[in-house]
């Protein structure tokens, strides 16, 4: 029996608009198209029933929003990129023309099950958490405007640890690896380990360096001095995936851990990390000679 298939495009995005006809096409040769949301509208309501594969028009940044939206349902995402770089949706609309039949006929998919981190926001006199949403990427206390420096009191699993005075803190998952984590320095962690990634921003000591801590570990972060809202900004903030925000005042506590629930995401068989990281990110590339093609070092 074909696959249901709930289909979910940027239609912020020219090219996925013009694009959409082929999509279409292509998943009723081979499947069902049970349903079709736009990705730039909030979509928050439950997807038809029956649904088993949900197939991503965008880029990075539409598929993390899916990914949360979707979590807990065990339905697979399959990315198709029409972004800058692409890393985490991993075809093009050549390759789903290519994979088409295997990917949406009835059978095994072609799978990574990654962990997402939850995050909640407890405030001194407070039963309940002021804020609780998950992150499949990471999650970002960020100094905000008028950008002087924040400081934060680090515990992992309990154990004080330092006190991180300075723009900020990530804590990536390994799939976020690659996103604001690298960017800030910190390491590229494959997404087959069961790890979370913590890497200070602009860390007003040389001493303090990214750490990787197991998967399974609480942690928490305290904050001892914050920019306060002004002018309409939200001053110091907790970012998920740079899309959900909330505001952050001195004596939050924010922790994290892993998230009960995890999503699937649909690999390409034709490519690999590997591969992905040398072809989209250029990695151990010289300066001005970007790698050839299929190259790994």
């Amino acid at each position: 029996m074909p696959r249901a298939v709930l289909l979910v495009a940027n239609q912020r995005k020219p090219d996925v608009v013009h694009a959409l006809p082929r999509v279409r096409s292509i998943i009723q040769r081979h499947a069902q198209l049970a349903a079709e949301i736009d990705g730039d509208t909030d979509g928050s309501g439950p997807a038809p029933d029956g649904v088993n594969l949900i197939v991503v028009l965008g880029g990075d940044g539409t598929l993390l929003a899916q990914a949360r939206r979707h979590a807990g349902r065990n339905v697979p995402l399959l990315g198709v990129n029409f972004g800058k770089v692409g890393f985490l949706a991993e075809f093009d609309l050549e390759a789903l023309e290519r994979q088409g039949a295997a990917l949406l006929a009835e059978g095994p998919l072609p799978l990574r099950r990654r962990m997402l981190i939850r995050a909640a926001v407890h405030r001194p006199g407070q039963g309940s958490p002021a804020f609780e949403a998950i992150a499949a990427n990471e999650a970002v206390i960020t100094a905000g405007p008028p950008y002087r420096m924040i400081s934060l009191a680090l515990s992992i699993d309990g154990q004080p640890g330092p006190q991180v005075s300075g723009d900020g803190m990530i804590v990536s998952t390994p799939l976020g690896s690659t996103a604001y984590n690298v960017a800030a320095g910190g390491p590229i962690v494959s997404p087959d380990v069961d790890a979370l990634v913590l890497t200070p921003l602009a860390p007003h000591s040389l001493a303090f360096r990214p750490i990787v801590a197991p998967g399974s570990s609480r942690v928490e972060l305290t904050v001892l001095r914050a920019n306060a809202p002004q002018g309409g900004s939200m001053g110091t903030t907790l970012a998920l995936d740079g899309q959900a925000l909330f505001g952050l005042t001195e004596s939050d506590k924010v922790v994290l851990e892993r998230d009960e629930r995890s999503i699937d995401l649909v690999i390409n068989r034709e490519t690999s990390y590997w591969q992905t990281l040398v072809r989209k990110m250029h990695w151990a590339a010289a300066p001005g000679h970007p790698p050839r093609e299929g190259q790994l070092s």
